[in-house]
């Protein structure tokens, strides 16, 4: 094993969780973090793992993705979660957490390793030796600049997230299959078709619906071509129509006529289990979006994945710059965790630190980086950053961990009893991953204890 002390850019929740486990590894880690010297826009205190969004980490419940995410960092021994369990309050099956008490609980864990030097200070050029960028979707533009000379047109900004759909939520007996004009196969697209009076409603509720105000720092600034639907809408009545909703050369079946207007739904995923709402990007609030676009033909009954919206990101296109150790084809010895992969949310970011320190670990005793199973909620991460989840050919967008991700279960069955069928056999996977891990990992933790008794949580040390 090297001597020589691993850097660790940021130390948010990703970068919090690589060092941490990168320590727990035996090895030695140059924890370079930007505050107290300078801080973001979106930052206030000088801790680690400052949360600045929302307190919840969403749904603790063991049959949901994020809350089969949850059991299977608290089992790796996560700091992340080992903080948020001990900083818990009471939200219901959510995982909030009193966010200062958090933040100090994760940087104590992380001075008192004896393994971590932090170094405060902005980081403007690559350090030598191996590197961990866990910079976050704010990372500075001095270190995207120097990135820039490895990555080139590949490291972007990009300020728009359409919605997605489950695809069993989508009303098959109005919805067709069609690309434009027969080109493709027919399976590419999904579309649902919409006459005049039903496109104008659509307009005027698109027009009227509440809008989420941008920080002052991701005051936005669109690129014309993925324009948000509320601002192509207030440009005119019928910009949609000859936008994203365009219904030229896609035939209707039931009528043998194009329609006023169609929304077109891409396969996300390569079982099609999600559908992304082509050129839906939007400010719209959840509920909103929810109302709105649940009055397109077709989407009355939709479930949700994930919903859209538009904010400042810097991310790589991973599948295609990253190797499948996590680090730079460019550059091996440049490895990167968290949002900058294309990952959102804060536990996905533990998760991707937490992956990524394993990829590091590995690289640095000659030993085969072997990520959890895609059945596993790490693994289903791991299939998202790598491209492996995805369609060859789909443009690579950030998300959240969504079922999606995971390759589909066998057979058709109810909502409820297929996500019953994903956490078990997610469980099953990670208990035949478990003893092959770098580290210990704990006994199976079926369910977390309600808030009231969280502090008798046990976490791996």
């Amino acid at each position: 094993m090297s001597n020589t002390p691993i850097t660790v850019i940021g130390a948010g929740l990703a970068g919090s969780e690589c060092a941490y486990q990168l320590a727990r590894l035996g090895h030695d880690v140059v924890l370079r973090e930007q505050k107290p010297v300078k801080r973001s826009p979106a930052h206030q205190s000088n801790t680690f793992a400052e949360l600045v969004c929302s307190n919840s980490m969403r749904s603790d419940n063991p049959e949901s993705a994020i809350g089969m995410r949850h059991a299977e960092l608290r089992r790796v021994g996560s700091v992340i979660l080992h903080a948020a369990d001990a900083n818990r309050v009471p939200a219901g099956d959510a995982l909030a957490v009193e966010r200062e008490g958090f933040s100090a609980e994760v940087t104590r864990k992380l001075t008192s390793t004896g393994r971590i030097t932090v170094v405060p200070g902005e980081v403007t050029e690559i350090p030598d030796g191996d590197v961990v960028f866990a910079t976050g979707p704010l990372t500075s533009e001095a270190l995207t600049s120097a990135l820039a000379r490895f990555t080139g047109e590949k490291l972007y900004f990009y300020d728009a997230i359409a919605p997605i759909v489950a695809g069993d939520s989508v009303d098959m007996s109005i919805a067709f299959r069609a690309s434009r004009y027969g080109k493709g196969e027919g399976a590419d697209y999904l579309n649902l078709p919409m006459n005049k009076e039903e496109y104008l409603r659509f307009v005027t509720e698109v027009r009227a619906g509440q809008k989420v105000t941008p920080h002052a720092f991701e005051e936005p600034k669109y690129f014309e071509g993925c324009l948000p639907i509320e601002v192509m809408a207030e440009r005119g009545e019928r910009v949609l129509a000859f936008g994203p909703m365009k219904p030229v050369g896609l035939t209707d079946p039931r009528t043998g006529r194009w329609p006023y207007a169609v929304v077109q739904l891409r396969m996300e995923d390569r079982a099609g289990t999600a559908w992304n709402l082509v050129g839906f990007q939007t400010r719209l609030t959840w509920p909103e979006q929810k109302r709105i676009f649940g009055m397109i033909p077709g989407l009355q009954n939709a479930e949700w994945v994930r919903m859209g919206q538009i904010h400042r990101n810097t991310f790589l296109d991973s599948p295609r710059l990253l190797t499948p150790q996590l680090c730079l084809k460019s550059e091996p010895r440049l490895f990167f965790a968290g949002q900058i992969t294309g990952v959102e949310g804060y536990v996905e970011s533990t998760a991707c630190g937490y992956l990524t320190a394993l990829a590091v670990h590995a690289r640095r005793t000659g030993t085969t980086f072997a990520p959890p199973p895609g059945t596993t909620a790490l693994g289903a991460l791991y299939r998202h950053v790598t491209g492996e989840a995805h369609p060859p050919d789909a443009p690579y967008q950030p998300t959240n961990v969504v079922f999606a991700l995971f390759p589909p279960v066998e057979g058709r069955m109810k909502k409820a009893d297929k996500r019953v069928a994903y956490a078990a056999r997610g469980r099953e996977a990670f208990d035949a991953w478990a003893p092959m891990a770098p580290h210990p990992v704990a006994p199976a933790i079926v369910r977390v204890p309600p808030p009231a008794a969280a502090a008798a949580v046990t976490v791996a040390p």
